[in-house]
């Protein structure tokens, strides 16, 4: 069963904050609350707890695996940012925004796609993300939970999955449960391809309107 820690969504307890970074080090699975979507990650660093996260999303080794950074200096340890990837990232972050960038050997082979060599980074606008990010002192993988809690079927209109929900699915799946007491959020990030030269937007998310503002153009179909 997951230990819960609750956590205040603007000045996490720093105590807990590092008992849970603790867990994590030590290859802990944590549920917690980022500021698009509840996520499950891990210490990047950690293969077996990694591997443990492709499992519980059913994700094959050839799909890339999304984590966060607590800034954009971090983000270029992790990946190769082009000036015009800079400019726009330096205004976006930290927000609701996923960025594809080449990966350097920092980010390790399980986590990037193996065939473009590219990996998903965020700089995420969450007091709790960013205290567990700056903690641990690298990043942590960042997934959506929803898509593991199966959707009910609805008679009639479609219904959120409520927080509950998530959490009783998730129990017995991850180590940790972190709870910020604020309503759950269903609002996805905003995906950039920053590969080549001109960052497209292939994911509306959370903001997408504002990455356009600042020069990020919308896929064409």
């Amino acid at each position: 069963m997951a230990t819960h820690y609750r956590l205040h969504p603007e000045t996490p307890q720093s105590r807990k904050v590092q008992t849970i970074v603790d867990a994590l080090r030590q290859g802990a699975i944590a549920l917690y609350p980022t500021d698009t979507v509840y996520a499950i990650g891990c210490d990047l660093n950690h293969r077996e707890a990694v591997q443990r996260v492709r499992q519980i999303k059913q994700l094959a080794n050839d799909k890339p695996l999304t984590f966060l950074c607590s800034s954009l200096s971090n983000i270029t340890d992790y990946a190769v940012v082009n000036d015009n990837a800079y400019r726009i990232i330096r205004r976006l972050i930290p927000g609701p925004f996923t960025f594809l960038l080449p990966a350097t050997k920092q980010v390790p082979r399980l986590v990037m796609s193996p065939k473009r060599r590219t990996t998903g980074i965020r700089v995420p606008n969450s007091p709790i993300c960013l205290a567990l990010i700056e903690t641990l002192e690298h990043p942590i993988i960042s997934t959506s939970a929803l898509s593991v809690v199966p959707h009910p079927a609805a008679k009639s209109k479609p219904r959120h999955i409520d927080k509950a929900e998530v959490f009783d699915v998730l129990e017995k799946l991850v180590d940790i449960i972190i709870d910020d007491d604020e309503p759950m959020a269903y609002e996805v990030s905003t995906i950039i391809d920053m590969i080549d030269d001109e960052p497209t937007i292939i994911r509306k998310g959370l903001g997408w309107e504002t990455a356009c503002d600042w020069g990020a153009q919308l896929a064409t179909s």
